[in-house]
């Protein structure tokens, strides 16, 4: 139905209230038409004030996480799997010359099940350079660096397809255990301290080149532990165990207290055997449950 329609059919209706033909005046046919015109738009698409709309608004996209190190143990896990835990499936990752992509949109490939699952959670970037799918050509970032010159083309090829094309996030970069700090030197308080998970961005210098971030250093037992091996979010500038970053937090974890107290306290000689379990559960999950690499250990320990 016309608005003009609509407006002729209301005047025929106020004809028949009134008895009197042609009530509809031209003055009254203009009132009908616009109050015809105003309920036609409210019911079509509603009134839009300040270019407000009742369309739904777009939801906010999610910021994403900050990039973060990784081990190959801790690569491996993302696999695109079944996790145990949640009996969700795990997102799927893989390296490329140490930088790590999260290739989940592409899980039918790269995934259970796909023509190259078997890169998932691994080191491929030799491994695609040569088209292959043998299994000794994977997990060898240095190998990256000696490939020919054609092979390393091919290499740069799949980097750019999967960043620019594919668009697949960046996620971190991949330390292979080679380069990592050794377990066995022992960390003194004022180096501890220099890693406190306030920098943030791709390191510079050529101790830590080929992390995706400054480290981060967590005192506890007896150990150091390099936090920044996914614990970012929590140990990062931001985040709220920050404050245990770059420090001993033996006592405050035993105790599971925040206060700055215990924070700043690195005594334990007076603790009960139930808060000494709790500080060993916690280096327990440190070490196996997160994965975090152990850099050395505590100087006040071994003197």
């Amino acid at each position: 139905m016309t608005l003009s329609h609509a407006a002729k059919e209301l005047g025929k209706w106020c004809d028949s209230l009134t008895g009197v033909n042609g009530s509809s005046s031209p003055l009254l046919y203009l009132m009908l038409f616009l109050f015809t015109t105003i309920g036609w738009i409210w019911i079509n698409d509603g009134f839009k004030l300040h270019g407000a709309s009742k369309q739904p608004a777009e939801e906010e996209e999610e910021e994403p996480e900050p990039q973060r190190n990784f081990t190959a143990k801790q690569l491996r896990f993302f696999d695109g799997t079944v996790n145990e835990n949640t009996e969700e499936n795990k997102p799927v990752y893989l390296s490329l010359a140490g930088v790590v992509f999260d290739v989940s949109k592409g899980r039918d490939f790269y995934g259970p099940g796909g023509p190259y699952e078997v890169f998932a959670g691994r080191e491929c970037g030799v491994a695609l350079a040569k088209m292959s799918f043998d299994e000794s050509l994977l997990d060898d970032v240095a190998a990256c660096a000696s490939l020919g010159v054609g092979d390393r083309n091919e290499l740069d090829g799949w980097m750019e397809k999967f960043e620019h094309f594919r668009c697949y996030p960046i996620m971190g970069r991949l330390v292979p255990d080679d380069e990592l700090p050794s377990s066995d030197r022992v960390i003194s308080s004022e180096e501890l301290a220099k890693y406190n998970g306030m920098t943030e961005g791709k390191p510079e210098g050529e101790d830590h080149k080929g992390y995706a971030r400054d480290p981060i250093y967590l005192g506890a037992g007896d150990v150091v532990f390099d936090v920044s091996f996914g614990g970012v979010p929590m140990y990062g500038k931001d985040g709220p165990y920050n404050r245990f970053a770059g420090k001993d937090a033996s006592r405050a974890l035993a105790l599971m207290s925040f206060d700055p107290k215990d924070v700043e306290n690195t005594d334990t000689s007076d603790l009960e055997e139930k808060q000494l379990k709790v500080l060993r559960d916690w280096v327990d999950n440190f070490r196996d449950k997160k994965g975090y690499p152990v850099v050395g250990k505590q100087r006040k320990w071994f003197q």
